[in-house]
């Protein structure tokens, strides 16, 4: 399982829309995989089958909700990881934010070229593995990607446009960093000039 959560995991996510339902979908997938590890071939690979399993059951779960869906659910925020590399706060935050223009654009897809995108672009499979675990063709899954990249495109585009002035902004850590060197270059105290006040 820790070897395919990320894949299954990010395939249910991209039909469901929400951490907890794909992490609910993941372990029945789990559960079924298990039941019938009998019935699996090897015609495809291992992870191509569960991922195959956890999609149907993903998209079982849609159905089924259509029927019921009730009045009071509100979106799920999506989990930010955090990156592994040590980065500036100031980069950490930038870095959520583009993460959250760019998960709130794929759950802005339809459902047909987000599941596409997420398994190819997000999870990196191959096309012929695209197209086995959503029982479509390979071109099916070029043309989708490819409508799915156009669209996310223009919605990441915009949302930069928006926010492009704020680009290199100078924060106060910045600026107190700066004011410190200089003043320790000149043999100035730091203490001398307040922080904050640059």
């Amino acid at each position: 399982m820790r070897r395919h959560n990320r894949r299954v995991f990010r395939a249910t996510r991209a039909i469901l829309k929400r951490d907890d339902e794909a992490e609910d979908v993941m372990q029945e997938a789990y559960v079924r995989a298990y039941e019938h590890l009998g019935e699996f071939r090897g015609d495809a690979s291992f992870a191509t089958w569960i991922t195959r399993i956890a999609i149907h059951e993903a998209l079982a779960r849609k159905r089924r909700e259509r029927r019921f869906d009730p009045l009071d659910s509100a979106p799920q925020q999506a989990t930010v990881m955090p990156l592994e590399s040590p980065r500036s706060p100031e980069q950490e935050v930038n870095d959520q934010q583009l993460r959250a223009v760019l998960e709130r654009a794929i759950d802005a897809l339809p459902d047909d070229f987000r599941a596409v995108f997420v398994l190819r672009a997000v999870e990196q499979m191959t096309g012929a593995e695209t197209a086995a675990c959503l029982d479509i063709p390979e071109e099916t899954v070029k043309t989708r990607l490819h409508r799915a990249r156009l669209r996310l495109q223009e919605v990441v585009v915009h949302a930069l446009d928006a926010h492009s002035t704020r680009a290199f902004d100078f924060h106060l850590t910045r600026c107190d960093r700066v004011v410190k060197g200089v003043l320790d270059r000149l043999g100035v105290s730091s203490d001398v000039m307040p922080k904050g006040l640059s």
